[in-house]
């Protein structure tokens, strides 16, 4: 698994973490002040990066925690397999099945032999984005 540690007080909106062994998006960090007995605390929401769930966390500052290492790569749609999209590393020209991605916008710009930005998190590939064609 390709992970890293850092601190929890170096989360920033639009980052990633790692929240119930899903890797997440954070959508908001609030810090609290360190009190008369207590260290400073942390409290970030954030997004789950393959199935959208919203998920909490509060922590002292201090404390590591998991985020993931996001490999992006490009890669070409060869073929609709049902639930699966058939695709094509553009680098290395190895072939390999994703599943669909369950945004409907998402979905509905994706055609055969389009050009498509992949996400490899956590030993899953997830299609992000199309990309545009110049």
């Amino acid at each position: 698994m390709s992970i890293r540690r850092v601190e929890a007080r170096t989360l920033k909106p639009g980052g990633y973490v790692i929240v119930d062994d899903m890797p997440s998006r954070v959508v908001n960090v609030e810090k609290s002040k360190p009190g008369k007995h207590g260290a400073a605390k942390i409290t970030f929401e954030a997004v789950g990066f393959f199935d959208n769930r919203k998920r909490q966390a509060i922590m002292p500052a201090d404390r590591m925690v998991d985020v993931p290492i996001i490999d992006k790569k490009g890669a070409t749609v060869i073929a609709d397999m049902g639930e699966n999209f058939s695709l094509m590393d553009s680098d290395t020209f190895e072939t390999y099945e994703v599943p669909k991605p369950a945004d409907q916008d998402l979905l509905a710009q994706i055609t055969l032999n389009c050009p498509v930005e992949v996400w490899f998190v956590m030993e899953k590939r997830v299609i992000m984005r199309v990309k545009s064609e110049k």
